[in-house]
């Protein structure tokens, strides 16, 4: 498990603020300005290109970094680039009030602590959650609602101890409360909240007798605790118990809507729904309840609409559907109190605020008013009191407050290689230069502006005889290596000439991506963004520093996994997906860092332990009065020898093993006895260590 502990770092200084570039970008809040026109993909080089120019004819500045990655689309205000370049965080979204990055990084590689490192903003999870409360609490007030508004903090979207005992903490003031899904969450969450037995706790997922007892537990100890029932098998379960406790307790169903959601999980709702109940079987609930007296203890009903809803006519559809149930089993006699409308409140991935799947085409201000607005209306329209508006939007709640920070190791670089100046001295075949290579060399000197596509068209055919030739053994290895080098110089050659052009032809519009670099990253996917493999999740990803300089690379991410799906080859693009990212030259012993943003929602509790590459370090980080930041909590990533425990390798045995091992060495004198001992130390050591690679100097190799 993760070694967890406190310690009074000192306190370090605040890096010099960025002056004031005007208004910070929007906040979650307020509406933006409209959204740049969706650019295809062929024709995006045009546009680049222009861009590309007029930022050659000046120099380059952090704002052109800024609008380079979008960041003060996606960032709302909370992330931007200071005067030194560096990525900053705005927790509070004040200029000025910043933590540097890069210095975080820094302070982190003098406690010991290397990258990948994921970051804990917890002022700024504070921040977004009184976002949410003071979005609802306007949309209440100007629309005149008389009932009120509970956040309830869903604990699978990230359960570490930290985030959960944050949210608890920052919640407690705004009213919030928790929602669990399982057993284990529940029992949890009742330790966690045993000083606040008024606050709301909404108990979701498949619940056997053992889970169901402790719901009605908690409830005898006048904890307000709502178990949603997913069947009516569940609801005889809670009758029992409130009968054997003699309690009175609150019960709440969730009803499968027609309306279906949009996005990729747009399949989760809808009547074919994993989780819900049908009309009829929500009748026969409220019949069954009747039976037993117990009408008036049916006082919740929630939906499931879907998650990441980009959409917001599918957030009015569906609340619409919503209310116009809850009011009908109002007018049943059933005592209705909360309307759950579930999560669904989307992240702008992108920054573009667009009708995207990896963005949201609403603010946070607009999609409070419109819930608040159609609960009003239907409750108003058939005379039912309106209720408390139950939300339960983890994503939107805690996705910002996480970066993952991670170092580059290398970078591989199919254009590296320079085509040869003559032909002069090339191995022969037969006595002579072989054609394709010929034609390749004739191909790269031809190149310009008005014979792009003709010379591209050449090249493609030349190396294609050429790989037929190598095929059938008339081509050597040698020839082969000097195609290869003539083809990639023959394609960057074009790629350049291509960015000058106010519009490139159509076939062109793949090179800049075919002709990206690789950049070698240290982490694994699996383990810190297993949606980018899972489910082709776009994040905010970028460097964290020298953005005052013009980066000349385009790069893919590889991580350091032993399987092909370990890259990230998509990227954010103001309502599209683009195939690389811009990075800066690295040269051997330059550190560079890259940060993965918005991170904070799913990724730590999913990620897995391909090869054996564990969790990464954590560090909690905080402000104080005075705008210095601090880290206030560290969590130190696993060990070898704790990854190697959760798949039931004996650690000890194993050692054991390698130290008979070597006495068997120096017996059989293959080994000397300070050999044998260096080795013994050096195995402990290895198992004592960080599971990701550890350089001397953290600097690129």
């Amino acid at each position: 498990m993760n070694r967890d502990y406190r310690e009074g770092f000192p306190r370090m200084a605040n890096p010099t603020a960025a002056p004031d570039r005007g208004p910070i970008a929007p906040t979650a809040s307020s509406a933006p300005s409209a959204p740049a026109a969706s650019v295809a993909a062929t024709s995006v080089a045009p546009v680049r290109g222009t861009q590309l120019r007029a930022s050659m004819e000046r120099a380059w500045t952090i704002d052109d970094s800024a609008d380079l990655y979008n960041l003060r689309g996606w960032a709302k205000g909370f992330f931007d680039v200071n005067a030194k370049g560096n990525v900053v965080v705005r927790p509070t979204r004040e200029v000025g009030r910043e933590i540097d990055l890069l210095e975080v990084v820094q302070g982190l590689r003098e406690r010991g602590l290397r990258t990948p490192a994921l970051l804990h903003f917890s002022d700024l999870l504070r921040t977004r959650m009184t976002d949410m409360h003071d979005a609802f609490a306007t949309a209440i007030r100007d629309n005149g609602y008389k009932g009120s508004y509970n956040a309830v903090y869903p604990i699978k979207v990230n359960q570490q101890r930290r985030v959960v005992h944050d949210v608890r903490e920052f919640g407690m003031p705004l009213g919030f409360g928790i929602e669990v899904g399982s057993k284990p969450e529940l029992l949890a969450v009742m330790g966690l909240t045993s000083d606040s037995p008024d606050r709301l706790i909404i108990c979701n997922g498949f619940k056997e007798e053992r889970y169901i007892e402790f719901t009605m537990l908690a409830a005898k100890l006048g904890r307000r605790i709502i178990p949603v029932i997913e069947n009516i098998t569940e609801l005889r379960l809670i009758v029992k118990y409130a009968e054997m406790l003699e309690i009175r307790p609150r019960i709440g169903v969730r009803v499968n809507l027609s309306t279906q959601g949009a996005g990729r999980w747009r399949h989760s709702s809808g009547i074919k729904a994993k989780f819900g109940l049908s009309v009829n079987e929500v009748i026969e609930a409220v019949e069954f309840l009747d039976t037993k007296g117990m009408k008036d203890c049916l006082q919740l009903l929630h939906c499931h609409m879907g998650s990441q809803i980009h959409d917001i006519r599918q957030v009015n559809a569906g609340v619409n559907e919503l209310a116009r149930i809850y009011t009908e089993l109002a007018k049943m006699g059933c005592c209705m109190q909360y309307l759950d409308v579930g999560g669904g409140l989307g992240i702008d991935y992108d920054g573009s605020q667009t009708n995207f799947e990896f963005s949201t085409n609403y603010t946070l201000a607009e999609y409070a008013s419109n819930v608040v607005y159609k609960v009003m209306s239907v409750c108003d329209e058939e005379g039912v009191s309106h209720p408390t508006i139950v939300t339960e939007s983890g994503r939107a709640m805690v996705a910002q407050q996480s970066v993952l920070v991670f170092d580059v190791l290398g970078a591989n670089s199919v254009d590296r290689f320079k085509a040869p100046t003559t032909l002069e001295g090339m191995p022969l075949a037969d006595g002579e230069v072989p054609r394709p290579i010929v034609d390749l060399f004739e191909a790269y000197g031809a190149v310009s502006e008005r014979r792009l596509l003709e010379c591209y068209h050449d090249a493609l055919q030349a190396r294609d005889e050429a790989m037929n030739l190598f095929s059938v053994g008339y081509l050597s290895l040698e020839h082969r290596a000097i195609v290869e080098r003539l083809f990639w110089s023959t394609c960057a050659k074009i790629r350049d000439k291509a960015r000058e052009m106010p519009a490139v032809p159509e076939e062109l519009g793949d090179l800049e991506d075919a002709t990206s670099d690789t950049y070698f990253c240290n982490l694994s996917i699996f383990q810190s963004l297993p949606d980018i493999w899972a489910i082709n999740q776009l994040f905010p990803i970028m460097p964290i520093h020298r953005l005052t300089e013009r980066p000349t690379r385009k790069a893919t991410i590889a991580d350091i996994t032993c399987d092909s799906d370990g890259k990230i080859d998509r990227f954010v693009d103001n309502h599209d997906v683009r195939k690389s990212v811009e990075v800066h030259t690295i040269a051997d012993g330059d550190q560079y860092y890259l940060g993965a943003f918005l991170v904070g929602a799913y990724q730590e509790t999913l990620g897995d332990l391909h090869n054996l590459f564990g969790d990464t370090h954590v560090a909690h980080i905080r402000l104080d009065e005075n705008g210095n930041w601090w880290i206030d909590e560290i969590v130190e990533g696993d060990s070898v020898r704790e990854v190697l425990s959760y798949v039931q390798y004996d650690v000890n045995r194993l050692s054991q093993a390698i130290r008979h091992e070597c006495e068997r060495a120096v017996r059989d004198r293959h080994m000397s006895v300070a050999e044998s001992n260096a080795l013994v130390r050096a195995y402990e050591s290895g198992l004592a260590g960080y599971t990701y690679l550890e350089t001397e100097n953290g600097a690129a190799m």
